[in-house]
C-alpha cells in the first residue's frame, strides 16, 4: 500500500517538475519535499508495523500464542458456546537431548499438520490453532466439550503409534469450554491443570469444578470476614514439643473448606498476600492469646517488606504476647539485606523468630542463610524420606554444619517413618516434624 502511493506522489511531482518548472514557486518545492519526507516515514512505519504484528509461528506455521489470545479473547465474547482443547507433546524435551533442537522443531511441526490431518478426517476444518510454548498446541472449536470430548480421547489414543521418521512422538490431551468460565486466563490454566493432574494420576479435586470468577469472590470473602481454620502440628526436639506449625483453610459460605493448593494461586493471582498474611497472623494471635505455646506461620517475604503489614503485625505482637516464628521462602533474591535485616531485628525485639525454607533446593536459601539474622532452616521436603536423605546425606551435614557454626538451629518436616526418624537423629537436625511424630489438631477459640 505504502510503495504505489510514494511512487504517485514521486509520478506528480515529476510531472509539475517538467510541465511547469519556470512558473514553480519556491515554496512548491519546500512543500514537495516534506511530502516526500512523509511519505518515506509512512513506509518505514508500515514496514516496521508489519514485522511487529506478527500472526505465525516461525517454526509450526500455526498462530503465534499473543495473536491466538487475542482472536480468542474476541471469539469468547461473540459465541455463546467455545471450546479449547491443549494438545501436549509430553517427550519433546528428550527430543531435543536426544536427535537435536532441529529434529525437535520438525516434531512441531509435523504434529501441527497431523493434528490438522486428523481433525479434516473428523469432519472438523478451518479452525484456529496455536503453538502457545515448548510442546504445547491450543486449538478452538464452536459448541460445547461434549461434542469434542470423544474425538479428543480418540486421538491421544491413536497417537500411541504416532512416529516422525524414526522418532516416537507422545501426545497427551486436555479440553475445557466456556461453561467453566469465559476468561480465557482461566480456561487455559484449566487446561494445563488438567493435564498435569492426569500424568499425575490425581484425583480430580471438586475445588477445581468451582467457577474461578465464584471462588475468587469466596475467598475474598472468606479473607474479609476471617473466616480461617487454623490447624497445627507439633514439632520435637529431642523428643520434646518446641513449638508448632500453623496450616490454615478456608472457610465458604456452605461451609466448604477450600485447602491452600486452590487459594493460595487465587491470592497470588490477585495480589492479596499481604492481606491473607495479615488474616492469618490476627487469626493465629487471637485464638492462641491466652495459650502459653509458641507457634510458627508461613509468611510471604513480601509482607515483611510491605509497610501497612509490618505496621499493623508490629501493633497486634504488642498487643499480645504469643511467641511467634516467621517462615520465609523466596525463589527470587531480594539484594537489600541490609534492609530486610532491619525489618527482621525489628520484629526480633518484639519477640518474632525466623525461618529459612527450602534449604538445599533454593539458592537463595543458601544465601539467606549466609546474609540474614535468622533463627532456624528448614530442609526441603525434597529430603523428607530416608532413601533421599541417605543419599544426600553430605549435602544436609554440609547445611547442617554451616547452620551451627552460625548458632541457626536446623529443621526437617513431612517425617513419615521410623527410619526417616533415626536418620535424622543420627545426621543431629535439630527440629523433626511429620506424620510418624504428631497428627495436625485445629486451634480452635
Amino acid at each position: 500500500m505504502g510503495l504505489p502511493i510514494f511512487a504517485l506522489i514521486i509520478a506528480f511531482i515529476s510531472h509539475t517538475l517538467i510541465t511547469n518548472y519556470q512558473n514553480l514557486h519556491s515554496s512548491f518545492f519546500i512543500e514537495a519535499t516534506l511530502i516526500i519526507l512523509v511519505s518515506i516515514y509512512f513506509i518505514f512505519y508500515l514496514i516496521y508495523n508489519g514485522f511487529s504484528v506478527k500472526i505465525t509461528d516461525d517454526v509450526t506455521k500455526t498462530f503465534t500464542r499473543e495473536y491466538l489470545y487475542e482472536y480468542l479473547q474476541k471469539e469468547i465474547k461473540d459465541k455463546k458456546e467455545y471450546t479449547l482443547i491443549l494438545i501436549s507433546i509430553d517427550n519433546l524435551n528428550d527430543i531435543n537431548k536426544l536427535y537435536g533442537i532441529k529434529n525437535g522443531d520438525k516434531i512441531l511441526r509435523e504434529v501441527a499438520l497431523w493434528i490438522a490431518e486428523y481433525l479434516k478426517k473428523e469432519g472438523i476444518d478451518n479452525f484456529p490453532m496455536g503453538h502457545i510454548k515448548g510442546g504445547d498446541f491450543i486449538l478452538a472449536l464452536e459448541g460445547p466439550k461434549a461434542k469434542y470430548s470423544t474425538i479428543l480421547e480418540l486421538m491421544c489414543l491413536k497417537s500411541s503409534e504416532l512416529k516422525i521418521g524414526d522418532i516416537e512422538v507422545k501426545i497427551s490431551g486436555a479440553i475445557t469450554d466456556t461453561s467453566y468460565s469465559r476468561e480465557l486466563d482461566y480456561l487455559i490454566e484449566n487446561l494445563f491443570e488438567l493435564v498435569e493432574k492426569r500424568k499425575n494420576s490425581k484425583q480430580k479435586d471438586s475445588d477445581d469444578e468451582m467457577n474461578p470468577n465464584e471462588l475468587e469472590s469466596i475467598i475474598i470473602n472468606a479473607l474479609h470476614n476471617r473466616d480461617l481454620i487454623v490447624m497445627s502440628q507439633d514439632i520435637f526436639e529431642n523428643e520434646e514439643v518446641v513449638f508448632h506449625e500453623c496450616f490454615v483453610k478456608l472457610k465458604a459460605n456452605n461451609t466448604k473448606v477450600i485447602y491452600p493448593k486452590t487459594y493460595l494461586k487465587v491470592i497470588n493471582k490477585l495480589g492479596l498476600g499481604s492481606e491473607f498474611d495479615l488474616a492469618v497472623l490476627e487469626t493465629v494471635l487471637q485464638k492462641c492469646k491466652d495459650e502459653d505455646r509458641f507457634f510458627a506461620l508461613n509468611i510471604l517475604p513480601t509482607s515483611l517488606r510491605n509497610e501497612k503489614f509490618l505496621s499493623r503485625a508490629k501493633e497486634l505482637l504488642r498487643e499480645h504476647k504469643t511467641k511467634l516464628m516467621f517462615v520465609l521462602y523466596e525463589a527470587e533474591y531480594y539484594s537489600y539485606t541490609s534492609r530486610y535485616n532491619s525489618i527482621i531485628n525489628s520484629l526480633k525485639d518484639l519477640g518474632v523468630s525466623f525461618a529459612i525454607d527450602r534449604v538445599a533446593s533454593i539458592h537463595t536459601s543458601f544465601l539467606y542463610l549466609r546474609e540474614l539474622d535468622i533463627d532456624v532452616i528448614r530442609f526441603d521436603t525434597y529430603y523428607s524420606n530416608a532413601e533421599k536423605l541417605e543419599k544426600n546425606r553430605s549435602i544436609i551435614e554440609g547445611f547442617n554444619l554451616m547452620a551451627h557454626e552460625k548458632g541457626v538451629k536446623s529443621w526437617i518436616k513431612n517425617i513419615e517413618d521410623e527410619k526417616t526418624y533415626e536418620l535424622c537423629k543420627e545426621i543431629g537436625i535439630d527440629y523433626m516434624q511429620g506424620k510418624q511424630l504428631a497428627l495436625l489438631q485445629e486451634i480452635k477459640n
